[in-house]
């Protein structure tokens, strides 16, 4: 499995034609939603067991992840990103009813798997790893399985880097001019916010 760890390894990545364009907002979405602390320790900001954003308990039955660690701490896998889930909290906007050049087909999500460091209503959720990842194409007939060729495991720096994007200045923006000058950096001259 591919590992981003920056901008430069998300231009590697073909968006529009392999992978939706709709997935580097959610990837915003999540990493501006998200706690990272300086120590690089990620905490959820909602209950993925409520089901807010539409969250929901990931099996990995098709083994696209690893196993789950054994022990008394408890680790889950989560999925959140369904545009159709409907929940009390929802995704935002921009999310939600993207531009047309953004839209997707509702395939992309991201996947975090939790640490549970306490029980109940006043529990802990530490993220211990974040990927994205699609759906195959119904084309492809495999159903709802995740598609291993385009799932990716995403790191902290990358979620930090992704944070300094606003949406007026999207990260596709960014990422489409960053690809016509492959020797242009995320240091450049380019407005944030």
């Amino acid at each position: 499995m591919r590992m981003l760890n920056s901008i430069n390894d998300l231009k590697r990545i073909n968006f529009g034609q392999s992978v939706p364009k709709h997935s580097l907002l959610l990837l915003h979405w999540f990493a501006n939603v998200v706690d990272i602390d300086n120590n690089n320790v990620i905490q959820l900001t909602f209950d993925p067991n409520s089901g807010d954003y539409g969250s929901h308990h990931y099996g990995n039955f098709e083994r696209l992840l690893d196993p789950l660690p054994h022990g008394n701490i408890r680790h889950r896998y989560y999925t959140v990103g369904n545009l159709n889930q409907g929940t009390s909290v929802r995704l935002p906007q921009y999310v939600l009813h993207p531009p047309i050049e953004y839209a997707g087909r509702n395939r992309d999500r991201i996947i975090f798997r939790i640490r549970e460091e306490n029980t109940g209503p006043q529990a802990l959720h530490r993220i211990e790893q974040v990927y994205l990842t699609q759906h195959y194409e119904t084309s492809e007939h495999q159903g709802t399985r995740y598609d291993p060729e385009h799932t990716y495991q995403v790191t902290t720096n990358l979620l930090r880097e992704i944070r300094q994007f606003s949406i007026r200045y999207t990260l596709v923006r960014k990422l489409q001019l960053l690809s016509n000058n492959p020797n242009s950096s995320l240091n450049g001259s380019f407005c944030t916010s």
